[in-house]
């Protein structure tokens, strides 16, 4: 997998004489700063969009000195700037402004073996005849898929306090490289519990879900079993949005099966309270 620095390079290497050369002082802290820049740009993938101040205070640099390899990123076409969201009234003043990955960016991240996994849900999905019955196909191996995956998460959220399991989930997502945050939401009732958004900055199988929607379907199924509340998928990196953002309702708030088995050769796992508009809403 390129890394970001070759990613953007790729065109200027191609193009340079095929000859080895000394390594020098000068390219010595060429290649200091372009290890800076990937760590910029892997702090923004992470934590998803962040404003040079933020990127500066998280990575020890000056605040001059993150702009400069974000224009160098923006140049190259791998992060772009966009106004920060504001939850709540507005103070006055200009919206700050907030710098995300681009799909180039993300594409500098990703594992080569999108078309694999493609062609092995479309083959999934043409065994059985395709139409409905190759949904259904790809769903239940989704939910097979996801399900396996949730259940190394069980003992994590056993030992967590039932306000925690949401902070629980987001460490567990985050070790498997999905640099999940949490982010507490007031509800609209007054003295209520606050809900919570779980916020995933990375999605490994993003390219693939973008043809397969069945797997963000699948993965929030998990997610509902496994907190036992009825969750709601507010936006996903597949659709085109920045995080992947499910909702989480405060503890008992509403009830749904947690997380069991399916058991070997099933193929797949119990349904959760998530509705079919939940996911379309998604998508």
């Amino acid at each position: 997998m390129k890394n970001m620095s070759e990613h953007a390079m790729q065109q200027e290497a191609e193009s340079a004489p095929g000859c080895d050369v000394p390594v020098t002082a000068a390219e010595v802290l060429l290649d200091g700063h372009r290890a800076t820049r990937d760590r910029v740009a892997r702090s923004i993938l992470d934590h998803g969009p962040s404003s040079a101040a933020d990127l500066a205070s998280r990575l020890g640099l000056t605040a001059a000195a993150v702009r400069r390899h974000l224009d160098g990123l923006a140049a190259a076409g791998l992060v772009e700037s966009r106004e920060q969201r504001v939850y709540g009234s507005r103070g006055r003043g200009r919206p700050a402004k907030v710098f995300a990955l681009t799909d180039g960016g993300r594409d500098a991240f990703y594992q080569a073996y999108d078309q694999l996994a493609a062609d092995a849900l479309r083959w999934i999905s043409d065994s059985v005849g395709g139409g409905k019955a190759g949904e259904e196909a790809v769903a239940a191996f989704a939910r097979a898929r996801f399900g396996k995956q949730g259940e190394k998460y069980l003992e994590s959220l056993r030992q967590a306090g039932a306000g925690e399991r949401t902070e629980a989930l987001a460490q567990a997502l985050s070790e498997d490289g999905y640099a999940a945050t949490v982010r507490r939401v007031p509800s609209a009732a007054a003295k209520a519990p606050a809900g919570a958004q779980l916020c995933q900055h990375h999605c490994p199988v993003a390219h693939i879900a973008e043809q397969f929607p069945q797997l963000c379907e699948a993965e929030t199924e998990v997610f509902s079993q496994l907190l036992g509340t009825h969750v709601q998928r507010l936006a996903t990196i597949a659709h085109g949005d920045g995080v992947c953002t499910t909702y989480v309702p405060a503890p008992g708030a509403a009830s749904s099966p947690t997380l069991r088995s399916a058991g070997p050769g099933t193929g797949a796992v119990p349904t959760a309270g998530t509705s079919t508009e939940d996911s379309a809403s998604a998508r």
